[in-house]
């Protein structure tokens, strides 16, 4: 068996191949799929299967699946379901979840315990759940990255990117950082301590996404998981494999 995973994010293009419950060495255009050539998109690999996940724009994703059609016997589309391989999202509409939120919550639910998953992308998602598989809800909020371009575009003297982080910083690309930054982080914090005390134990915290790293340091104890959609992806596959979906 020749499958693939592809994960087409707001910024990030990432594939791997399926290697068992997880995906394999991840390959990633960290410029967006949008600046992706026509050559770059014609070597990507051929195979039986392609696993997709996509919250890209529609146009986007039609390019690409026209594309993937061309190389593969089969291309399956990963959908956000109720229940899947344990977890049971929250949403009462859950066709309205994103789908690389849920199979975030996927991959976690191998672990068997309590997750706060971080998305830093685009924009910044937390959502909890249980080790038992039971989502209980989330939020979603700007990226760090978001807030500063977001800025930029109010006000253009204020730098789109740059800085470092600083608890009091002394200039303003330091205290644009500073404030981005620590507003993603304040708002992990505050959902770590709401969900110990909703769940009675204090849940791992895994974060990911392509905006996750300036975030790592200012976060103890964060795990680091930056291939976790992927890796839901491939419980995915292998959950639609088994049920003959």
């Amino acid at each position: 068996m020749n499958d693939w995973l592809f994960d087409l994010g707001n910024s990030r293009f990432k594939f791997a191949p399926l290697a068992g419950e997880a995906a394999g060495d991840v390959q990633a255009w960290a410029h967006g799929a949008e600046a992706m050539t026509t050559a770059a998109l014609e070597a990507l690999p051929q195979g039986d299967t392609a696993w997709v996940a996509s919250v890209a724009a529609p146009a986007l994703t039609v390019t690409v699946m026209a594309l993937l059609r061309e190389r593969f016997a089969q291309v399956r589309v990963a959908r956000t379901l109720p229940e899947c391989a344990g977890v049971r999202i929250a949403y009462a509409r859950p066709e309205k979840f994103g789908v690389d939120r849920f199979l975030a919550l996927l991959a976690a639910a191998r672990m068997r315990q309590p997750v706060l998953v971080v998305g830093v992308g685009t924009a910044l998602t937390i959502d909890l759940m249980d080790a038992g598989g039971l989502h209980r809800g989330g939020r979603i909020g700007a990226s760090p990255t978001t807030m500063r371009e977001a800025l930029h575009a109010r006000a253009v003297q204020l730098p789109a990117s740059g800085g470092d982080y600083a608890e009091f910083a002394n200039d303003t690309a330091d205290a644009l950082a500073s404030g981005c930054d620590g507003a993603a982080v304040a708002l992990v914090e505050r959902s770590l301590r709401l969900g110990a005390a909703e769940l009675g134990v204090e849940p791992v915290l895994w974060v990911h996404g392509g905006g996750a790293a300036p975030l790592l340091p200012l976060l103890p104890g964060a795990e680091h998981r930056p291939a976790l959609v992927l890796d839901g992806l491939a419980r995915w596959a292998l959950h639609q494999s088994a049920a003959g979906g």
